[in-house]
């Protein structure tokens, strides 16, 4: 079926595009037909005037459970969410179960999300077997069953050595290495960030550092090795100097960002609120200030959600014991959006850290761009339109978010994937 996207703001990051322009997109046949003004169809004319027509949205880092925990999340609800959200294209992280560590279980996750129809789910593939920081796994037979990065996750590699195997072994199949930045020992099982908050809840906190020295230790191992290395959920202001130090060396190191890590401090978890509980922990303004500037001058690449679904048996437990992370690809877009009302990014600059800032970090060719000819994911979404997030509506199967009942302003109206509308809200 064609579908003409009339009159809307068209916004392509690309370098060699202009940075917007008002005019009509032509789909069909699974990709972009035409872009220009006065252009008809005999297909769908879809009004798109105030809104914004860019690229399909690409997240690097979620979490869809599938196998091992579908009641919190699975590949089909999860593609949901993500369409939901104006994602088109989402890179699962394998903290699975069993962990994805081999072709069988990438298999398995590529095999759901064509089943589902919906979003592109593409898997990570484990660093070590079981991630369990010993044995590498195996990139090679992983990479051919579709895998576009390597990392454990929430285990991180705190062998250096293995590290640096990890690394050199990695480069070989041009596989970036994704790194949960948390030095374990320093960490000592701190459950929110160390500091005057912390204190106050009495809860065992983990500095900022034990992200910074981990960063630290991992680029000069990208100085050694000359490997891609990408570090996951940038949550420290020291680390963000580090990934632009060693951007202005040369090094192969990209970062990404949550919404969260950029919207809320440690102070969300006074009354013990779980729902704030996430790894790295939130921190504080003088971090969040530096994760803003590293938004705007190129130093953080992308924004990712680390998209987290916990069922309650998982959430409702004492702040200590509960299980870290929170839902993300439905607001995403809307906190991202809050940065450009606050003058802290444009919105072109937004749209560059949802599509084609994520794309080139993974690699991801043909993604994050509208282009004559090109695929046809496309994310329409209002800027100005302003609406409540209800978590237990969202199309995730669990609801743990602390943004629930939060006024919020930008939403996504349709998501098109590979030329198919495969999400449409009533306007």
């Amino acid at each position: 079926m064609e579908f003409l996207l009339r009159g809307g703001r068209l916004i392509d990051a690309r370098v060699d595009s202009p940075e917007e322009q008002s005019c009509d997109v032509l789909i069909a046949d699974g990709i972009i037909k035409a872009t220009g003004k006065g252009l008809t169809t005999n297909g769908r004319v879809i009004d798109c005037q105030d809104q914004v027509v860019a690229p399909g949205f690409i997240d690097l880092h979620v979490h869809f459970r599938e196998p091992g925990f579908e009641y919190k999340e699975d590949i089909s609800t999860g593609a949901r969410a993500a369409v939901d959200g104006g994602f088109t294209t989402v890179c699962c992280m394998p903290n699975t179960n069993p962990i994805n560590d081999c072709r069988a279980v990438s298999d398995l996750i590529v095999t759901q999300a064509k089943k589902a129809g919906l979003a592109r789910v593409l898997p990570i593939g484990a660093i070590t077997k079981g991630s369990n920081g010993k044995l590498l796994a195996e990139y090679g037979e992983m990479k051919e069953a579709g895998i576009v990065a390597l990392s454990d996750d929430g285990k991180p590699v705190m062998h250096a050595g293995l590290m640096r195997r990890a690394l050199e072994y990695a480069k070989t199949f041009s596989l970036p290495m994704v790194q949960h930045a948390e030095d374990l020992d320093l960490a000592e099982g701190g459950v929110m960030h160390e500091g005057d908050v912390s204190s106050q809840l009495g809860l065992k906190g983990q500095p900022r550092e034990t992200e910074s020295i981990m960063v630290a230790r991992d680029i000069e191992l990208v100085g050694l090795t000359g490997a891609q290395y990408h570090v996951a959920h940038i949550s420290a202001a020291r680390s963000v100097e580090m990934v632009r130090d060693a951007k202005r060396r040369g090094l192969p190191v990209t970062s990404e960002v949550t919404p969260h890590h950029f919207t809320l401090t440690d102070v969300a978890c006074c009354g013990y609120d779980t729902s704030a509980k996430v790894m790295p922990p939130l921190r504080t303004q003088e971090d969040i200030d530096a994760l803003l500037v590293g938004l705007a001058d190129g130093t953080i690449d992308c924004i990712a959600t680390d998209h987290a679904p916990h069922a309650s048996v998982d959430k409702d437990l004492d702040f200590s014991c509960a299980a870290p992370g929170m839902l993300g690809l439905g607001t995403a877009l809307p906190l991202a959006n809050a940065l450009v009302g606050q003058g802290v990014i444009s919105l072109s600059r937004m749209v560059q850290l949802f599509t084609k800032g994520a794309a080139d970090v993974f690699h991801l060719k043909g993604l994050g761009q509208i282009a004559e000819g090109g695929i046809a994911d496309v994310c329409v979404f209002d800027p100005k339109a302003k609406w409540t997030f209800d978590a237990g509506a969202s199309a995730s199967r669990s609801d743990n978010s602390p943004f629930h009942g939060r006024e919020v302003v930008g939403r996504v109206n349709y998501t098109f994937c590979g030329g198919r509308l495969v999400m449409e809200k009533q306007r």
